[in-house]
């Protein structure tokens, strides 16, 4: 079982106010976690954006989550006949989502 450490996909679930945030991590300690990516709900829409090609209105962003906040951080990864968010994306624009998330020029272009 793979670890959750800098660059591992992740969910974040948090608290005051409640939300999910979905992206890969860049920093994890005792103070919170750094994490590039997007609020949950904002993904399909964001993935819809990067399939069609069009114009960049909802992207990834780097945020702060102090730890008092996160309630569990769980990896994003597929399972059985649910395709992960980064499987979806690979899927559907053929490049790693990791190469987007950090502004990366992808191999398979």
């Amino acid at each position: 079982m793979e670890g959750i450490g800098t660059g591992s996909l992740v969910i974040v679930n948090c608290s005051n106010p409640r939300e999910k945030m979905w992206g890969a991590v860049m920093q994890l300690d005792t103070s919170g976690v750094v994490i590039r990516g997007l609020d949950l709900e904002a993904v399909d829409d964001w993935l819809r954006q990067e399939r069609s090609g069009g114009d960049a209105l909802i992207g990834p962003s780097t945020f702060f989550i102090p730890m008092h906040r996160v309630v569990r951080i769980d990896l994003e990864e597929s399972r059985g006949a649910v395709e992960s968010i980064a499987d979806r994306y690979r899927a559907a624009c053929g490049r790693d989502v990791r190469d987007v998330l950090f502004d990366r020029d992808g191999s398979d272009e």
